[in-house]
């Protein structure tokens, strides 16, 4: 059953007008500018889950979630499906080179690619888990998503 809430979050909304405001400048990858998506990211800790939701306001699902703490953080945007945030132009990272602010995937429903999170340091991560649930902190060394990872991608250089 957990599987099948977790796939939820794979699926793209059609796609809405930004929000109004402009996002802020592109700032570049230093160090400060990683803390800050890992800061951003854990602000919005206990944030409910929606399904296709991309604002605080309203709730995330996995990939709103990341797709909000980039633009919001850095004024980077990403597409808004798992599968095309896997997808895009990035580096693959072994598990063991990890940095704050690389996307980590998981297979949550046996199909592929289907859930993100945004890595924080010390092995976790903050990502938007199902529906009924909230943002939240989890470990990679957790059992479940040991068993499901599937790879991280490095959008920052």
């Amino acid at each position: 059953m957990a599987s099948a809430l977790l796939a939820a979050c794979a699926s793209a909304p059609p796609q809405r007008p930004p929000a109004t405001g402009t996002a802020p400048a592109l700032r570049p990858p230093t160090p400060a500018a990683r803390a800050d998506l890992a800061f951003r990211a854990l602000g919005l800790v206990g944030t409910p889950y929606r399904s296709a939701g991309a604002d605080p306001r309203a709730g995330f699902d996995c990939s709103g979630f990341v797709q909000f703490v980039y633009r919001e953080t850095l004024g980077l945007p990403l597409p808004r499906s798992t599968r095309m945030q896997f997808e895009m132009p990035s580096r693959p990272v072994r598990r063991d080179a990890l940095a704050t602010g690389d996307l980590v995937f998981f297979d949550t429903g046996g199909r592929g690619v289907s859930h993100v999170g945004l890595y924080v340091g010390e092995g976790r991560f903050v990502h938007a888990p199902n529906h009924g649930g909230r943002v939240r902190l989890d470990h990679l060394d957790d059992r479940y998503w040991t068993k499901r990872y599937r790879g991280a991608r490095r959008v920052l250089p």
